[in-house]
């Protein structure tokens, strides 16, 4: 194999004492307290007529497993296990507390300073390409993003409008944008049905701010913009495509599929700076990737693609990451790999 250094452009490393501790719902509280209830619970399932109850719970407890480390350098340290030694990770910290399940033991400053620290580690730290996270309604938020930016050097900015919020939030839009184009930083946001929402919306009401259609108030504001919808719209719309198709006779279809949606307005050339990443999507490696080789085959998307995991939330599916990376590098080959793990992430971070 020729020598890619590979660019994952999304993984967290926040743990548990950064989420709240009733996320997303009270027995999880026990399972934090207890370590051995979840073994005890997959020692059980044995004796279930439930085909897979017991490997669900197993990547359920290796998944519980990464996230109450004690330590974002422990998080990074399982990862680092799964990739070649130049390899380098963009991590995303996630501002949990205003999403309704309740407090959050250490806050998102502390996790941005550890987030920082990591950074400096003198033996992991050049691996690292940290990101800040902005929660736009939190008071200060601006401030601490700041910070991130002019104290610890961070390379980028998070979003998650799912928690809470539009893309096009007001302060974003008169106070982040602005300053991300102007520093020349790039942005990523979530953009599939999946992942954590706000308690007290429903999902209809999130997924209208996560739509991507929901980002181009913020595309046309700002076309220097770099912007990443990660997830590539997420694997149930990937899946859809693949199972049900689209309606020829439904103008709206197109739209309403958020992968195919994504492809279209990064080809239609109006969003220039418009990127996405195949973070956790890829983990449904058999019924995805034939996509995945067929979008590449087109030009302008091709440019636009990001290689990316979602670790550690991939923990919870059977492939690992390096069983995931060596698949995908295999079925791409090894020009188009280079493009979306090492070409295309240098371009959207600026760096070339």
């Amino acid at each position: 194999m020729s020598d890619i250094r590979i660019t994952n452009c999304h993984i967290h490393t926040f743990t548990a004492a950064h989420a709240p501790l009733c996320y997303p719902a009270p027995p999880v509280a026990a399972l934090r307290a207890w370590p051995g209830l979840l073994r005890g619970l997959r020692g059980a399932a044995r004796l279930l007529p439930w085909e897979g109850a017991y490997e669900a719970l197993l990547r359920l407890e290796h998944f519980r497993d990464t996230g109450c480390r004690d330590s974002q350098r422990a998080v990074f340290l399982e990862v680092l296990r799964q990739y070649p030694g130049s390899a380098r990770f963009v991590v995303l910290p996630m501002d949990l507390a205003f999403c309704g399940y309740g407090p959050v033991p250490v806050g998102i400053e502390a996790q941005h300073r550890e987030l920082y620290e990591l950074s400096r580690d003198p033996q992991v730290g050049h691996r690292v390409i940290p990101f800040a996270t902005i929660h736009p309604d939190r008071p200060g938020a601006v401030a601490e993003l700041r910070r991130c930016l002019d104290e610890y050097g961070f390379r980028g900015v998070k979003i998650y409008p799912r928690l809470g919020y539009a893309p096009s939030h007001e302060i974003l839009m008169r106070e982040v944008y602005p300053l991300c184009v102007e520093r020349g930083l790039p942005v990523v946001s979530h953009c599939s049905r999946g992942g954590v929402r706000n308690r007290r919306w429903s999902r209809a009401r999130a997924d209208a701010v996560t739509d991507p259609v929901a980002h181009v108030p913020v595309l046309r504001a700002f076309p220097d913009l770099r912007l990443c919808l990660a997830h590539f719209g997420g694997d149930r719309d990937w899946l859809s495509y693949l199972g049900e198709g689209l309606d020829p006779l439904d103008p709206e279809a197109r739209r309403r599929n958020w992968a195919i949606s994504i492809a279209d307005m990064i080809e239609s050339g109006a969003y220039p700076n418009l990127f996405t990443d195949i973070s956790y999507t890829l983990f449904r490696f058999a019924a995805c990737m034939p996509l995945l080789k067929l979008f590449l085959e087109r030009e302008r998307l091709a440019s636009r693609i990001l290689f990316g995991s979602d670790f550690y939330m991939t923990r919870q599916q059977d492939l690992s990451e390096k069983a995931v990376a060596i698949r995908l590098r295999a079925a791409l080959g090894e020009a188009s790999f280079r493009r979306i793990a090492e070409t295309n992430p240098a371009i959207w971070l600026g760096e070339a």
